[in-house]
């Protein structure tokens, strides 16, 4: 075949019109092409005075069982799949009535549209898994060649210019072109009925077990789109993006608010590191049911808070390391009202990068408002969380399920002598849901359902522990409190009796981690010696 196939047929058969009866219009005025259509397709572009065959004329075959069948016949794959510089093709097409088709318009049933529906039903969904679509477009795609193949009304226009440009004919690159778009379209539609169906599977699995059925999957396929260009990554010399996750993966993998897809209300572009960190202290606030504020830098929260009213729990956040909290992000899990922005804006004086939030008073925005650079992101809620997460390495990714805090503090246990107090127990349960944000190894020094003292990331436990408490006393000065009465918690095990040492010198009282150390005797020992409690909760929360 030569590059160039001019289009004298065409098989009209969308769910998306947009556009479809003006490029119809214009195939049969301007080019003189046949249109053949289904259903809707062939009684809009009728409606509309533009010539149309039906296509159970086409075929000599009713449209039948719901319209399940009417384009999964012979006459139509046949007409596609035929090589044009065939003499057998040809001539068995002959044989049997097949005329060739040259160009296919269709785009798919809104599966994916219809399962996002709150109270769409395992019927409805199954009957908008569209099978005569894909079969058309695939076929079509395959015999690229000589059919041209749209399955995006964004590209009726190319596909016009193009034919005026080459006497109603296609050029090969642009039949590739589009055929390349199928096959993505039709993977990712696959891949949503795929995961939607698993999805289901699991829930009713659940229902029956009492239990979340969940686990990666065996295959996972990604369909990214992009949101908007950054200005560049974590550094100036990096080109970068923001994707977002097709349905398929955002409906197994994200939650129900999640930072990619909120809106934002003003302030300049997010970055690369605004993002992340935005994203880290989203994850973060939404650890709590009560009203709760986190501030953090770097990904790591310099101040963790909750209170009787999110203005209240930013006051207490803020407090834990004002210094810290300047540049930082603020994420809270209420509707933000005025109060909350005057004391960050007017009584803190606090530079803020980002600040998300389910929503905003309209008082609280009129204020905002007044930064014009403040980044204000609303998600709409702060119900639930991620299921699954995903890295990219150098040749593939690592998909885990999203680390939560769901721990039956019934099932923790107490090894030392001393238990700890009530309001102890209050906040080492507090420090446990924050101190998996922290950045391992990870040490969280809290009191009074605050985080007052932070160790991130150092390469050993006992650095950690030994800043996390310089910077608690630091924060009971500043505060006017006494350095007493602290708690501890740990991302993971104490390798040694050392860290016990190291906190029970600046005044911790209790601890919480997970246990699980071949010392463990040496670290209740140390507990011991100390007079100090320590909860064992049996499970790690490393943040890498």
């Amino acid at each position: 075949m030569g590059s160039e196939v001019k289009i004298a047929r065409a098989l009209v058969s969308v769910t998306d019109k947009t556009g479809v009866v003006d490029f119809a219009r214009a195939l049969v005025e301007d080019f003189g092409v046949e249109i053949i259509s289904t259903g809707g397709t062939a009684r809009a572009i009728e409606e509309a005075g533009v010539p149309v065959t039906p296509i159970e004329e086409f075929t000599g075959f009713p449209e039948m069982m719901d319209g399940r069948v009417k384009t999964l016949h012979p006459k139509v794959h046949g007409g596609l799949l035929a090589r044009r510089d065939s003499p057998q093709h040809m001539a068995e097409a002959a044989e049997h009535g097949i005329k060739m088709i040259d160009l296919v318009v269709v785009n798919l049933y809104e599966f994916e549209k219809t399962v996002a529906k709150p109270d769409v039903t395992f019927a409805d969904a199954i009957e908008h898994i569209d099978i005569g679509g894909p079969s058309m477009l695939r076929s079509a795609a395959k015999n690229n060649d000589s059919v041209t193949v749209v399955c995006d009304p964004a590209d009726y226009d190319k596909i016009l210019e193009e034919m005026h440009l080459h006497n109603g004919s296609t050029t090969l690159a642009t039949r590739r072109r589009l055929a390349a778009k199928v096959y993505t379209t039709t993977a990712a539609y696959d891949t949503a009925i795929s995961l939607w169906l698993n999805d289901y599977l699991g829930s009713q699995e659940a229902s029956v077990d009492g239990g979340e059925a969940f686990e990666p999957p065996a295959e996972l396929t990604l369909h990214l789109t992009k949101v908007q260009d950054l200005r560049y990554g974590e550094n100036p010399h990096q080109p970068a993006a923001v994707y977002q996750f097709g349905d398929d993966f955002a409906r197994m993998g994200s939650s129900a608010n999640p930072l990619v897809g909120a809106t934002q209300i003003q302030g300049k572009p997010l970055s690369y590191n605004n993002l992340l960190d935005a994203d880290a202290a989203w994850n973060a606030v939404r650890e709590f049911d009560e009203p709760a504020c986190v501030i953090l830098k770097h990904q790591n929260p310099c101040g963790s808070a909750v209170a009787p009213d999110v203005t209240s729990a930013y006051d207490r956040a803020f407090s834990c390391d004002p210094k810290s909290a300047f540049g930082g992000i603020i994420a809270v899990n209420r509707e933000v009202p005025f109060e909350l922005v005057e004391h960050f804006a007017d009584q803190n004086k606090q530079f803020v990068e980002v600040l998300i939030a389910p929503s905003y008073t309209q008082a609280a925005l009129d204020r905002l408002a007044k930064r014009t650079n403040l980044r204000v992101l609303a998600t709409g809620g702060a119900e639930g969380h991620a299921k699954l997460e995903a890295r990219s390495i150098d040749g593939g990714m690592l998909v885990q399920c999203v680390d939560t805090v769901d721990e039956d503090p019934t099932e923790f246990t107490c090894p030392t002598i001393r238990k700890p107090t009530d309001k102890e127990m209050t906040d080492l349960l507090f420090a446990w849901r924050v101190v998996k944000t922290v950045k391992s190894n990870a040490i969280l020094v809290a009191k009074n359902e605050a985080g007052i003292g932070m160790g991130p990331g150092q390469p050993n436990r006992v650095d950690s522990a030994l800043l996390a408490c310089e910077r608690a006393e630091e924060a009971c000065e500043r505060l006017g409190m006494t350095a007493e009465g602290l708690v501890a918690a740990s991302d993971a095990f104490f390798p040694f009796r050392d860290n016990v040492d190291v906190l029970a010198e600046h005044g911790v009282t209790a601890i919480i981690q997970p246990g699980g150390s071949v010392r463990d005797d040496e670290s209740i020992k140390a507990c011991d010696d100390h007079g100090i409690a320590m909860i064992f909760t049996g499970t790690r929360h490393f943040r890498h």
